[in-house]
């Protein structure tokens, strides 16, 4: 793991019973359009099945879609799972319709970036750039 060179690998997921992933493919779309190696897991997706996903595919962040209003509870398990499994090097973030006073409390859990309705795909692919970066290689 930890590899330096090559794309951003991100997974973008649909955790719980949402059934709406228009979003969700749009931005990963948009993401493999900027260069990026996207893994798009389909809907109805488990925490548990999202960060093992992410783990087995060696990502560098998990984007998570969610407009079912269960967002505290499906972020804070997905960031309670990658510390468990020793993969707090995954970067979460995440977008969908959650309300401005879940955010402070979300990236206090530590989800990176919350975007909300009408971001723009040019502003989430910036954000990925200029915040999923791969560490220099060390030699090794």
């Amino acid at each position: 793991m930890g590899v330096a060179a090559g794309p951003i690998r991100v997974v973008v997921a649909k955790p719980g019973l949402d059934g709406h992933d228009r979003g969700a493919k749009v931005i990963a779309r948009a993401l493999r359009d900027a260069g990026m190696e996207v893994i798009y897991t389909g809907l109805h997706q488990t925490p548990e099945q999202i960060v093992d996903t992410a783990i087995q595919e060696d990502a560098d962040a998990i984007g998570l879609s969610i407009l079912s209003g269960a967002h505290n509870t499906l972020f804070a398990k997905v960031i309670d799972l990658l510390k468990e499994r020793e993969a707090e090097d995954i970067l979460v973030f995440g977008g969908g319709i959650i309300p401005d006073e879940d955010i402070p409390p979300l990236k206090e859990k530590g989800v990176a970036e919350i975007f909300t309705p009408g971001a723009t795909t040019a502003s989430i692919v910036d954000w990925v750039r200029e915040n999923v970066r791969q560490p220099a290689a060390s030699g090794g």
